[in-house]
């Protein structure tokens, strides 16, 4: 039993060095960014996100969408997003909702957009339910139906 607990201590030691530098700068980049320095939050935030690491990935999708110390690019956001929400980040589940329910960087599509405030507010975005039943109204039964099968079969990418 002994044993058991030293080997899971080591392991937890591991896990939380291999953590730290990507927490401390993710931290570095969120700094940065509330500062109004954008340009050093993306480059914080940019490795990690490409390492995989949702919150980065959706901060990335922040920064192309409202076009902070970049030019705005909804492509650029929409793929960050997707990233994000893909793992199950519920924030940017919404936001995609929100680029198919405004049609940024892709065509206005309400059944995804459904799809995505469902899922994000079974993940716990309140905002989600909201919206889902706003955009509900400009759809015919048959897209509520197919947006409510494409949500209910939805399966976070690992």
């Amino acid at each position: 039993m002994r044993i058991l607990a030293r080997n899971l201590s080591i392991v937890g030691i591991l896990v939380a060095c291999l953590i730290s530098p990507a927490w401390a700068d993710f931290q570095q980049g969120l700094t940065a960014y509330r500062a109004g320095d954008y340009s050093t939050a993306l480059k914080e935030w940019r490795p990690l996100a490409e390492q995989g690491l949702a919150k980065a990935q959706h901060n990335l999708g922040v920064i192309y969408h409202t076009g902070r110390g970049v030019p705005q690019n909804y492509t650029q956001a929409i793929h960050w997003y997707r990233k994000a929400a893909e793992q199950g980040f519920a924030m940017s589940q919404f936001n995609l909702g929100e680029m198919y329910a405004g049609g940024l960087g892709m065509p206005q599509d309400y059944v995804q957009a459904y799809m995505w405030y469902s899922i994000a507010n079974a993940n716990g975005d309140t905002k989600g339910e909201l919206n889902r039943d706003l955009i509900e109204k400009q759809m015919t039964p048959a897209q509520i139906v197919e947006a409510q099968k494409l949500a209910r079969e939805w399966k976070p990418k690992k």
